[in-house]
């Protein structure tokens, strides 16, 4: 008996069952109200569709999709060798792909965007699919455009089936036969509003139809990057030129075959910053780890519902975990190397140092520590330099940078000499340094960066305040430039 059918309960609460195929695990995930948020005079609930086995929405479609091409003759599960499934995909539909693949014996190959976090990439490639990226920085239609990739691919590939979900009626009905459903039962048929953001569209297309029919007077709102084109076409009926985000999976720079955008009443713009520090207020004040489009459903979720003058229910989603983007917004220092955490400036060159000195957010050895010590920080930490910092001098109160060790100081000892990574940091160390004060200008950056250096921070004291590398210049460029 599975869990759909199961009317014990353990404790009071009902007792999950157990599946014959993780298949059928996908869908029917709870709906939390989130009562920690701001959420004005509205009962805010989110489909917690992270719970899926592949951890996103996207699995509803993955076996909507693959089922459908398998009983329109498109894929053939008894053929041998069996046929490879190519997809296009900001990565969480390529995992839904993976799993129904995997478990039907496919192989898979999904093209996604160079700008998709690393626990995505390695996700997919534990689960077998071959991945090949793409460039982001360029709009439908140029030959480099992920999905032009994977059409091209897939017209190339003898014995394969490209799935496109952008076009894929089957996405549509995943929704509008399971999700929508869900939702609408959960919440005893009181639905005054879905927040929803448009990927392929499916999820607006389907939920918006079930929803209209069912109650012609709940509003569809549409969560969407500010770079999208989708708002402003939502909003007022404009056609702009797409800019670019870093909120995966979600805006678009044309309208998907299967997107009713007529299905959304009103769109609200979302900003990288203001998705990023929404996800990280819903695990705060919520314990949900959601990913950042989960963070623009929430951010727009919250605006729409302070706007509103009488207290009404509004359903949205957690659409994926914010376990694929540890490394990015949930991870400090990126946050503030992109700009999204400001942190206190001081109007000089410490403002350029990655990672302070005072504040301990650096790592540095001791120069008699093992080279193979240094090694490892290096490794651990992922960085390519480390201070080397001596206790002060007599009569001085600051340690004293001695040296810095690098990626090229350790080639250079392993490859002489056998036994270098047991001796100390000092026998290897580089000792001729490039010092200059917080108060000196960033042009006088440039001289130390064209001698292939390192510029080491410290006040006229000794006080040592951090490294600035090249790409931290960059970065603290970048980040003056206007968006």
């Amino acid at each position: 008996m599975t869990a759909r059918s199961e009317n014990a309960t353990i404790a009071g609460r009902p007792r999950a069952g157990v599946y014959a195929n993780i298949l059928e695990m996908v869908g029917n995930t709870p709906l939390l109200e989130l009562r920690k948020l701001d959420t004005g005079p509205c009962a805010l609930f989110a489909k917690m569709e992270s719970l899926n086995p592949a951890n996103s929405i996207k699995d509803r479609i993955g076996v909507s999709m693959i089922e459908s091409a398998e009983r329109e003759g498109k894929i053939d599960p008894n053929a041998d060798p069996k046929p490879t499934i190519i997809e296009a995909t900001a990565g969480n539909t390529g995992l839904a792909l993976a799993l129904v693949a995997g478990q039907r014996g496919y192989k898979l190959l999904v093209v996604v965007p160079d700008k998709m976090s690393q626990e995505k990439i390695q996700h997919l490639r534990a689960m077998g699919a071959q991945v090949v990226m793409a460039r982001s920085d360029v709009t439908k239609g140029h030959p480099e455009y992920y999905q032009e990739v994977a059409a091209r691919i897939a017209k190339e590939t003898p014995n394969s089936y490209y799935i496109n979900q952008f076009c894929n009626e089957d996405n549509i009905r995943a929704h509008y036969e399971t999700t929508a459903p869900e939702i609408w039962e959960q919440m005893e048929g009181k639905v005054d509003a879905v927040v929803v953001g448009v990927g392929s569209g499916g999820t607006l297309t389907g939920i918006g139809r079930f929803m209209k029919e069912h109650n012609p007077e709940c509003k569809m709102i549409l969560a969407d990057p500010s770079g999208s084109i989708l708002w402003p076409l939502v909003n007022e009926g404009k056609t702009v030129e797409p800019g670019s985000w870093l909120i995966e999976g979600m805006g678009e720079d044309f309208v998907p075959d299967i997107c009713d955008i007529e299905m959304a009443d009103e769109a609200v713009p979302v900003t990288d910053a203001e998705a990023f520090l929404a996800a990280r207020e819903l695990l705060a004040k919520e314990g949900v780890l959601g990913g950042s489009s989960t963070g623009c459903l929430i951010h727009a979720a919250m605006v729409w519902c302070r706007k509103q003058t009488k207290p009404l229910r509004v359903a949205t989603f957690v659409c994926d975990s914010g376990a694929k983007y540890l490394s990015k917004m949930f991870n400090d220092y990126w946050m503030i190397d992109n700009g999204f955490i400001q942190r206190e400036t001081t109007g000089d060159l410490r403002d350029l140092i990655a990672r302070r000195h005072e504040l301990r957010e650096d790592h540095t050895v001791e120069p008699d520590m093992p080279l193979k010590q240094a090694f490892k920080m290096m490794r651990l930490y992922d960085v390519s330099q480390i201070a080397v910092l001596a206790p002060p001098a007599r009569g001085q109160k600051h340690e004293r940078v001695v040296g810095i060790i690098d990626e090229s100081d350790v080639l250079l000892a392993m490859h002489h000499e056998s036994g270098a990574f047991d001796r100390p940091v000092s026998d290897f160390m580089t000792s001729r340094l490039e010092t200059i004060p917080p108060t000196a200008s960033v042009n006088d950056l440039m001289p130390i960066f064209r001698a292939d250096r390192v510029a080491i921070v410290s006040d006229k004291d000794g006080a040592y305040h951090g490294l600035i590398t090249r790409i931290d210049l960059i970065n603290y460029l970048r980040n003056q430039m206007p968006q």
